[in-house]
């Protein structure tokens, strides 16, 4: 889901946009955060994206034709416009490099592919060499600064586990939505109980009314999934299952910490389990007491940092 409206190049007839994107599993089709480049031109007067090169963290890609309607890929399955091809990350390297690459030697061919080629006849590869120096810093600086993350309170009711703590919190948002936040939290970058030790969220189940979802890595690559509540019958059970199956070690890797999940202690936090549930479903209470809604408070409960 683009972020922003982007940052245009022009090399007449052609327009470059970089984006950044922000992807929910479960909403746009996978979780994933990065850079967008769409090549565009006016087409009988309309604005149509006739390339586009997905810089992504998991899968980068590029589409052919993602607006043309007379292009699909032969035997896709379930359809749909475009001609998709999924970027190797061993033997293409980094996706923006590699886009940049492709954008200064295949252009014109992508664009016929694309099923433009009065677009690929009339394009300008000098004017076209000329803005990608820039439109690399772009992409590049955009990639990083414009990445998605979030810093959420640590909770109100701290459980310690070893190498990591659980927080509990009751979260509403401006729009009314919230619920129950299981918060798993650990240090780094310091040691604990010294003033310098940074505390770092791991993993956040935002068992929410409405939206609910969960976030590998909030403050590092923040790859979010919403729960498929016709699945899924309550996120808070759903949580403890997987803290209970002993799942928490290949998330907190998934999460971009490999070093505290290989440190984890399995039986002490089964042994912390049962009181973080107690606690838990008493805030589910309170919540449904006071608004109708499970873990859901009366006030506004702002994140820390978000951006």
């Amino acid at each position: 889901m683009p972020q922003s409206p982007g940052t245009t190049f022009a090399a007449d007839p052609l327009t470059f946009i970089v984006r950044h994107q922000l992807w929910d599993n479960n909403v746009e089709d996978h979780m994933d955060q990065g850079v967008s480049v769409d090549v565009v031109s006016a087409i009988d007067g309309k604005t149509v994206s006739m390339l586009r090169f997905n810089c992504f963290d998991i899968e980068s890609g590029y589409v052919y034709g993602p607006e043309n309607p007379a292009l699909s890929t032969p035997l896709r399955v379930g359809g749909g416009m475009g001609i998709h091809c999924r970027m190797d990350p061993i033997t293409d390297g980094n996706p923006i490099f590699h886009t940049i690459r492709l954008l200064g030697s295949k252009l014109v061919k992508m664009l016929e592919k694309a099923g433009y080629p009065e677009i690929a006849a009339a394009t300008n590869m000098d004017a076209v060499r000329r803005v990608l120096p820039e439109l690399e810093t772009c992409a590049r600086e955009t990639f990083v600064a414009k990445r998605n993350t979030v810093k959420h309170n640590r909770g109100t009711d701290m459980f310690e586990a070893g190498v990591i703590r659980f927080g509990l919190e009751m979260r509403r948002q401006k729009n009314g939505d919230g619920g129950l936040a299981l918060h798993v939290l650990g240090d780094v970058g310091g040691t604990k109980g010294k003033s310098y030790v940074e505390e770092t969220e791991l993993l956040a189940f935002d068992c929410f009314w409405k939206d609910a979802h969960y976030h590998y890595g909030p403050r590092n690559k923040n790859h979010r999934t919403n729960w498929d509540l016709a699945i899924v019958d309550d996120p808070l059970d759903w949580t403890f299952e997987q803290i209970e199956n002993r799942k928490l070690p290949a998330m907190i890797a998934r999460a971009g910490y490999p070093d505290i999940a290989a440190d984890l202690d399995l039986d002490l936090i089964a042994s912390v389990v049962p009181a973080l549930k107690k606690r838990a479903y008493e805030m589910y209470e309170e919540g449904e007491r006071l608004t109708g809604h499970k873990g859901l408070p009366l006030e506004f409960t702002p994140n820390l940092a978000a951006g």
